[in-house]
């Protein structure tokens, strides 16, 4: 073993108090969260299992979460599904091999897939390889308001300013009617906009309830006169402020109204005296949102996916994916009412990690 551990302990990352220190220290991020993880195995039936690294004394210095899903899709152990990234808590690249070496991936040998910064020890390990790249944007909170106004680019200044004079108000809300004002935004964006569908109801009710009680779930919501033209979660986790679902109205987009809701995060981030904002994750052919990002962020890094060697579709499992892709654009047509496609979200959602 590692010179700085002594045991390997198996351990519920949703609750148990080994893995909550772990989840608190600098750098762990909300993804690997034990109300993250609550909100996500509680929508979908997932167990979420974990290897700790203990120090001779009984202290915890590393730790590894994931979630086996076993379903038509075939068998795959996922850290974790449906997260922007799940950067193992782990000091060096020594205790993740070791973490890893403990994971039983099942008859098979059942892939195993991962999303982390590229700084991570995890992106050196002899276990997996690189198999694709995203972006990540972040605002550190290090300086007053009036001086990251001024390193903010002259587009979002601009944008800003023209929200002003259009009236656009931005309420911070912290109650479950606002966070379903912002699903059905979701909803509606996603189907539009992407031909796809969003995660259900059932989700977001449950991040509120695993967030809300000690103030770390918040939607600002953009109002244009009598209407709602762009709303946002954001969720705190560790000293961080996280920009995780976002929507607008395409008939109001004129007035900038996302502009105004990343600058009141930001405004909202130093109320609060958090050290960043973090924009989340950008597929880099989404070049348009990864621009807009850049626009507001003074840290750009890149997130990586990483994996074991994936195994070999059978027919039945491809067969299964082209029919859900099908059924995908057909409840996402035009014409299918917004709330049947919110339904089907609900039903098929869980096959999409």
């Amino acid at each position: 073993m590692s010179a700085s551990v002594a045991q390997v302990v198996t351990a519920d990352p949703a609750a148990d108090p080994l893995w909550r220190t772990l989840a608190n220290r600098p750098g762990a991020s909300l993804f690997t969260s034990p109300p993250w993880i609550a909100a996500v195995c509680g929508t979908y039936g997932f167990t979420a299992e974990s290897r700790i690294a203990l120090d001779t004394a009984g202290v915890p210095v590393g730790g590894l979460s994931w979630v086996t899903v076993d379903d038509s899709r075939g068998r795959r152990l996922l850290s974790l599904p449906f997260s922007d990234r799940a950067d193992p808590p782990v000091p060096d690249t020594a205790i993740w091999d070791l973490l890893f070496d403990t994971v039983d991936r099942g008859p098979g040998d059942s892939p195993f897939t991962l999303r982390c910064l590229d700084d991570s020890p995890a992106v050196h390990g002899i276990s997996l390889r690189a198999t694709g790249e995203a972006a990540w944007h972040g605002t550190p909170l290090d300086a007053d308001v009036d001086e990251l106004h001024r390193r903010l680019g002259s587009q979002s200044k601009r944008n800003i300013a023209a929200g002003e004079r259009a009236g656009v108000r931005i309420e911070v809300r912290d109650d479950l009617d606002a966070v379903r004002t912002m699903h059905h935004l979701h909803v509606r964006l996603r189907k539009n906009k992407y031909r796809l569908l969003a995660q259900p109801w059932e989700f977001f009710e449950r991040i509120w309830q695993e967030f809300a009680p000690e103030g770390r779930c918040v939607t600002l919501l953009a109002r244009h006169g009598d209407q709602i033209a762009a709303a946002a979660l954001f969720l705190e986790w560790n000293g961080v402020l996280y920009y995780k679902f976002g929507a607008s109205d395409p008939e109001h987009l004129e007035v900038r109204p996302n502009d105004a809701i990343y600058w009141s995060a930001i405004q909202l981030g130093l109320e609060r005296e958090l050290g960043l904002v973090d924009w989340g994750l950008s597929d880099l052919d989404q070049p348009g949102l990864v621009r807009f990002k850049s626009r507001w962020a003074s840290e750009q890094r890149r997130l990586v996916t990483l994996r074991t060697g994936v195994a070999e579709q059978q027919p039945a499992q491809r067969e299964f994916g082209d029919v859900l892709g099908g059924l995908t654009r057909l409840l996402t047509e035009p014409s299918v009412p917004d709330e049947t496609t919110a339904r089907a979200g609900a039903l098929l959602y869980r096959y999409f990690c």
